[in-house]
C-alpha cells in the first residue's frame, strides 16, 4: 500500500482536478485522495480515456491515488448522501452501482483503496433491516472489488447509521470478507466520544487501510484545521510508529476549500513535523 501524506480533493472543490494535482505535487504531497464528484471525474460521466489521462498526469507528478466516495449530491441533487446502501432496494442498488463505478475508476487510476460508509436509511426502518441491507450491499461491492484487487475501506461516520469503530468491528465480523478494511478518521473518535483515536489505531492496526487526519473537539462533528481542536497528534504519531502503519495519511478538510492553497501548505508542514514523512 503506497504511503505518505495525501490531500482529499473535497478540500480543493474550487480547483480543476488537474490544477489540484499540480498544486499538491508542487507543495510536496505524496498523493491525492480523490473524491469523484460532479466537478471532479464524475464516475457517471467521465470516460475511460479521461481517467487514464489523469492517471498519467499523477504518475508524471509522482502522486499516488486513493478513492473517497463522500460526494454529497452526485446521486440526488436534493438529498445529501442519498440514496444510501440502507435505502429501499431499488434506491440502494443505485448506490451499489455508483460504488462499483468508483471501484472500476480506481482500477483505471491505479488506486488500491476505495473508501465507503453506511449512510442512513428511511426513518422508522428497524435496525435489523438496515443491518441486512448494509451487509448485502457491501458484500456485492466487495465481491466486485475482489476481482480487481481493490480494497474497500469502510469509514465510520458521525451522524450516519454506523458511526463508531466498535460498530465497524461488528460489521466486519458479520460480513467476513477479506476485501473489507478500515478507513479511520481520527477526529471522528472525538466527535462520537468513543475514546482516543490512538487506541483505535492500535486495536485495529491489522485492518487499517487509510488514516484520515483533521482536528476535532469532543462531541462535535466539525473538521478543524490542525492545532484548533483537541486531537493529540503526538499520540497519533506514536501509535502509527508503534503499529508500523505505512498507508496513506490523508488530510480531510473539505470545509477549507476556499483557502485550499494555504491550508494544504500549512497542513503538510504540520504533519511532516509530527510524522516525519
Amino acid at each position: 500500500m503506497p504511503g505518505g501524506i495525501y490531500y482529499n480533493s473535497n478540500g480543493l472543490a474550487f480547483h480543476r482536478i488537474e490544477d489540484a494535482a499540480r498544486l499538491l505535487a508542487d507543495l510536496g504531497y505524496d498523493g491525492l485522495a480523490l473524491t469523484p464528484d460532479v466537478h471532479h471525474l464524475d464516475p457517471l460521466r467521465t470516460t475511460s480515456a479521461e481517467n487514464e489521462s489523469f492517471r498519467r498526469l499523477c504518475e508524471k507528478l509522482g502522486l499516488g491515488i486513493v478513492i473517497e466516495t463522500g460526494a454529497r449530491f452526485v446521486l440526488d441533487a436534493r438529498r445529501k448522501h442519498r440514496p444510501s446502501l440502507l435505502d429501499e432496494p431499488d434506491d440502494a442498488a443505485r448506490r451499489v452501482d455508483f460504488l462499483r463505478r468508483c471501484v472500476d475508476q480506481a482500477v483505471l487510476l491505479g488506486a488500491p483503496v476505495v473508501t465507503v460508509w453506511s449512510g442512513n436509511g428511511p426513518d422508522g426502518t428497524p435496525d435489523d433491516v438496515l443491518r441486512a441491507r448494509l451487509i448485502d450491499g457491501l458484500r456485492r461491492l466487495c465481491d466486485h472489488a475482489a476481482s480487481s484487487g481493490v480494497r474497500i475501506g469502510f469509514e465510520p461516520e458521525p451522524g450516519m447509521w454506523l458511526e463508531t469503530v466498535p460498530q465497524y468491528v461488528a460489521l466486519r465480523d458479520a460480513l467476513a470478507h477479506e476485501t473489507l478494511g478500515l478507513t479511520l478518521d481520527v477526529g471522528h473518535c472525538l466527535a462520537t466520544n468513543e475514546g482516543p483515536p490512538e487506541a483505535a489505531i492500535r486495536a485495529e492496526a491489522q485492518d487499517l487501510l487509510v488514516l484520515q487526519l483533521d482536528d476535532h473537539r469532543p462531541g462535535v462533528h466539525d473538521h478543524l484545521m490542525f492545532g484548533e481542536g483537541c486531537v493529540d497528534f503526538a499520540a497519533i504519531a506514536a501509535a502509527v510508529a508503534e503499529t508500523g502503519f505505512a498507508g496513506p495519511l490523508e488530510v480531510e478538510l473539505s470545509r477549507h476549500a476556499s483557502s485550499a492553497p494555504t491550508t494544504a501548505a500549512s497542513s503538510l508542514a504540520f504533519l511532516q513535523a509530527h510524522f516525519g514523512r
